[in-house]
């Protein structure tokens, strides 16, 4: 009876060794485990603004990545605890992973950088300044972003400036400066092209709408204001009178300080080979890009005496190219302007518009 007793005791052991053993492998597999034996490699995006490691976590199970949102943030902050002092540092981005990945391999990966990072281009830079923000958020060195700047970007004559539509984009951070300019181009095209038919109603060309609204992008940021600056340029310019934007002065001196050496002596140079350097109003858009300084500085008296056909305190009509990258409200200020019979604008100290129809007016 006592053998038996404590054969009992070993077997009723035994049973629960094996229920704690398969409760914890149950426990591990629902915690840490891939939720599938095979799958695909996916794009895992977390948008800008929702790279908490809590969104991202919820994020992960929504999809169907991870089992469990607790054996994911185990894994998280294990890596945390060991590689980093950071605790919410995923950054926002496009990652590859797959169902057949456990938490670990996932939390690795999202502690790591992200394949495709978010790239904010804001509306009213010259081309230049997106290539500061493309450098800067996709590792560009420097012969990488005067490549975008001087060859990428002045392929053809009307793509020079205006072109690079300023949105919010998800981009691979191995793309090319070439792939990433087109991209910029593309997202132009979807963006114009409900415009273009009333444009050509209207008889204006895509080019000169281009122009205006760079200029009405510079010149105010309140959306609101931009019909009425577009209806005052307008007017000047079916009167004949120099258009005397400050804008435009800023973008033809600043080209003086960042730019040198034109590159239209070098018979090889991508601007020469597709006809760019002969024709005499693309300046300094192929010269080499020196990328000093600071953009859209106050102008000085002296900088209305810059003898450039961008300057429109001395050339009447528009400069030879857009002087910015316009948002679609900027484009739609041209179409839409608002009728006026004003003839100057300033900006107060609050910076407020206010218009006269008068030079005289306007000095008041």
């Amino acid at each position: 009876p006592t053998m038996d007793r404590k054969i009992k005791i070993i077997i009723i052991g035994v049973i629960i060794l094996l229920v704690i053993i398969g409760a914890g492998i149950f426990k591990y597999v629902s915690l840490f485990s891939a939720p599938q034996r095979e799958a695909k490699i996916q794009q895992f995006t977390i948008a800008i603004g929702k790279d908490d490691s809590s969104e991202v976590t919820q994020q992960l199970k929504a999809q169907g990545f991870i089992r469990s949102e607790q054996g994911f943030k185990i894994a998280l902050f294990g890596l945390i605890s060991t590689n980093s002092i950071c605790v919410d540092c995923i950054k926002p981005g496009a990652y590859k992973i797959s169902e057949a990945m456990n938490v670990w391999e996932i939390a690795k990966i999202l502690k790591a950088e992200p394949y495709m990072k978010w790239v904010v281009i804001p509306e009213g830079l010259r081309k230049e300044q997106i290539a500061e923000i493309l450098a800067e958020t996709l590792g560009w060195d420097e012969q990488k972003k005067s490549d975008w700047v001087i060859k990428f970007t002045a392929m053809k004559y009307d793509y020079v400036e205006g072109v690079y539509f300023p949105d919010t984009y998800l981009i691979p951070t191995d793309e090319t400066p070439l792939e990433v300019a087109q991209r910029f181009i593309n997202k132009f095209n979807e963006k114009f092209a409900p415009y273009a038919d009333k444009f050509t109603a209207a008889n204006i060309k895509w080019t000169t709408a281009l122009k205006i609204a760079s200029i009405i992008q510079r010149e105010t940021a309140d959306k609101a204001d931009m019909p009425l600056i577009a209806g005052i340029i307008w007017n000047r310019l079916l009167k004949g009178m120099k258009l005397e934007i400050d804008a435009t002065v800023q973008y033809v001196r600043d080209d003086q300080v960042h730019f040198k050496d034109d590159s239209c002596q070098d018979p090889e140079s991508t601007a020469r080979k597709n006809g760019l350097c002969y024709n005499p109003e693309l300046l300094q858009p192929t010269a080499e890009y020196i990328s000093e300084g600071i953009w859209w500085s106050l102008i000085k008296v002296a900088d209305k005496q810059i003898d450039s056909p961008y300057n429109t305190y001395l050339y009447k009509g528009l400069p030879p190219h857009p002087i910015a990258n316009p948002g679609i409200d900027a484009i739609d200020a041209v179409l839409n302007s608002t009728e006026t019979e004003c003839l100057f604008y300033l900006h107060d100290s609050n910076k407020q518009i206010h218009c006269a129809k008068t030079y005289e007016e306007h000095l008041v």
